[in-house]
């Protein structure tokens, strides 16, 4: 099975919500969070519960708990071999609609301009 090119979504301005959200986590959180990201790296689609979950419209979740805190990265495939992370948030019961949203409008920017919206971590 080939790795899955790991992409995160960059807004017009250059910002990155996923590298800004991280940026704001505990150490020990968002190193956990950057094991979920390698995991998904090299499984892609083949991750499944309770590390990645299906949420709606080709919205995926990385989940990772922590001190009974839900921490979730929201992610859609770019083609059959590349994942893109749209954006991080904290969640109680439900991943909120908003943040759902925010990630299908992320990927309807990425699919119409992949190189104004695409931002390839540094290995």
């Amino acid at each position: 099975m080939p790795q899955t090119a790991l992409q995160f979504y960059q807004e017009e301005n250059g910002e990155v919500p996923l590298v800004d959200w991280l940026e704001t986590l505990p150490a020990k959180v968002r190193d956990k969070c950057l094991v979920k990201l390698e995991r998904l790296e090299t499984l892609g689609y083949e991750l499944r519960r309770p590390e990645a979950d299906y949420l709606r419209d080709d919205v995926y979740e990385l989940r990772v708990r922590f001190r009974h805190l839900n921490y979730r990265m929201l992610y859609f495939f770019y083609g059959k071999t590349a994942a893109v992370v749209s954006h991080g948030c904290t969640k109680e019961n439900e991943v909120p609609a908003s943040e759902i949203e925010a990630a299908v409008a992320h990927k309807q920017k990425v699919m119409t301009n992949p190189r104004r919206h695409l931002f390839r971590p540094e290995e």
